[in-house]
């Protein structure tokens, strides 16, 4: 599926391009707790040619975006689209931001908003899930604050840092994201 731009007021998403993007996902998936808030798997280094390989698949199921910030260009993370069901009108998504020195800024969020209006306005979905590590507080609160609501729970599906952990399965819907763009702007500051 072809990735489109789609710019926000702090970040812009679009195509992944270059030896230079392949070097930032290389470091961030060389930094173990961002792998920790993103896979089940227990942490483990990724080669530059299974990184190439991921980005350069193309199907009309996914579309994958780099993250951007506008202020100087620079990529910090990216965002999914994935297991696009074009009967069913729903799909999943996910996000990381790689560069610790972001977190906690909003640029995901601002980021996730510009997904779901590309995914509800473009692709005319119904619905977009994701799922969520109990212990990724900040992301649980990025997705509420995006509207996405919890819908359910894998109970101690996940084992992390000695301990098990339940795995938040979260959606957002179509009627909310006409509910939301009449009560409130989307992109939340």
């Amino acid at each position: 599926m072809t990735t489109p731009t789609l710019e926000g007021k702090r970040v812009r998403l679009g195509r992944m391009e270059g030896e230079k993007d392949l070097e930032s996902w290389a470091g961030w998936f060389r930094n173990v707790e961002f792998q920790h808030l993103l896979d089940v798997e227990p942490p483990h280094l990724w080669s530059a040619g299974q990184i190439q390989t991921w980005l350069e698949r193309k199907d009309d199921r996914s579309v994958l975006f780099g993250i951007r910030t506008l202020e100087d260009d620079a990529l910090i993370g990216f965002v999914t689209l994935e297991a696009l069901d074009w009967m069913t009108r729903t799909a999943w998504t996910s996000i990381g931001i790689g560069v610790e020195a972001r977190w906690g800024q909003g640029l995901g969020r601002e980021a996730m908003s510009l997904l779901l209006g590309y995914a509800f306005e473009t692709l005319h979905l119904n619905r977009v899930s994701l799922t969520v590590f109990e212990y990724n507080q900040r992301a649980i609160r990025c997705y509420l604050r995006c509207g996405f609501l919890e819908e359910g729970r894998a109970r101690l599906a996940v084992q992390r840092f000695g301990r098990r952990w339940d795995l938040v399965y979260m959606g957002f819907l179509y009627e909310d994201w006409l509910r939301l763009k009449r009560e409130e702007p989307v992109i939340l500051s």
